[in-house]
């Protein structure tokens, strides 16, 4: 029987303290941003608003501002390069790992060993090479060359996330559409990536957020360009915007709009996918 206590007690203080200490910036985040700038020099951080307003996000969206164009057409490709990195993973990464978990030979251990390798290693320690074969192969400055990078740096964890899922998936299904005359191609497609549901969720929101919110690799490759995504514009955005933390502010949390929508729709599976991989 349960036994409410002075140490139980004492936990919850802790961990309500904790959980406002996690939602502090948030706080500072949201209120400044529905501040004029003169109630942000005005007023104490801790302070929320008495009249809130919303002038700053019209501001930054308003469609005859420069700030607008830059900001949406961050959007725009932060959206293309996501959404195609997502879509890259699962294409290549769901039929690897399919190989990787059902093949006994040794050159399928060794080659996944080397994948889980790769998860380990910085990136930042091929980036001069990368860069140098990206230009000669035409990929830089494009959103379709960032794919192609993000994904080569992101298959090992897509493999990994999907290859300890399908080791717990039963073969039962796999052996009897084979019975009935299915190719392996079909029974992958028709019987096994279905069931690899939660792995896909995995893998599409944590290369989301990485891709989402990666800055080093897209100031990198994407410099000069017209295709520079949302977290790039943002620096070059505040350092025009010098001390309006109002506007600074604003523009923080509508790049943060995005991901976490997508976030919120496909949590569960999230979960599902990364108790699965942990324990495969």
């Amino acid at each position: 029987m349960f036994r409410y206590t002075k140490k139980t007690l004492v936990l919850e203080i802790a961990t309500l303290l904790a959980t406002l200490a996690m939602l502090m910036p948030f706080y500072f985040l949201i209120s400044t941003s529905l501040k004029t700038q003169s109630q942000v020099l005005d007023t104490s951080a801790l302070s929320f608003p008495t009249s809130p307003t919303f002038e700053n996000f019209t501001t930054l969206l308003s469609p005859s501002g420069d700030a607008s164009s830059s900001i949406f057409q961050g959007l725009f490709s932060s959206v293309l390069i996501t959404a195609g990195t997502i879509v890259a993973l699962i294409v290549i990464g769901a039929p690897a790992a399919y190989v990787f978990a059902r093949s006994t030979s040794r050159w399928s251990t060794y080659t996944f060993y080397l994948f889980t390798i790769a998860i380990l290693l910085p990136t930042q320690l091929g980036v001069v090479p990368l860069y140098v074969e990206a230009r000669n192969f035409g990929l830089v400055g494009t959103p379709f060359g960032m794919v192609v990078i993000y994904t080569g740096m992101l298959i090992p964890l897509a493999v990994f996330l999907y290859s300890g899922f399908v080791r717990r998936l039963p073969r039962d299904y796999e052996e009897a559409a084979t019975v009935d005359g299915a190719s392996r191609t079909r029974v992958f497609v028709q019987v096994v990536f279905p069931l690899l549901a939660p792995a896909t969720g995995t893998v599409a929101i944590l290369a989301g957020l990485i891709v989402w919110n990666d800055f080093f690799t897209a100031l990198i490759f994407l410099n000069g360009s017209g295709y520079q995504t949302l977290p790039v514009v943002m620096y070059n955005y505040v350092g025009s915007l010098v001390s309006q933390w109002n506007l600074i502010f604003a523009v923080v949390i509508i790049s943060m709009i995005p991901i976490l929508v997508f976030y919120f729709f496909a949590q569960k599976k999230f979960i599902q996918g990364y108790a699965g991989g942990l324990k495969g």
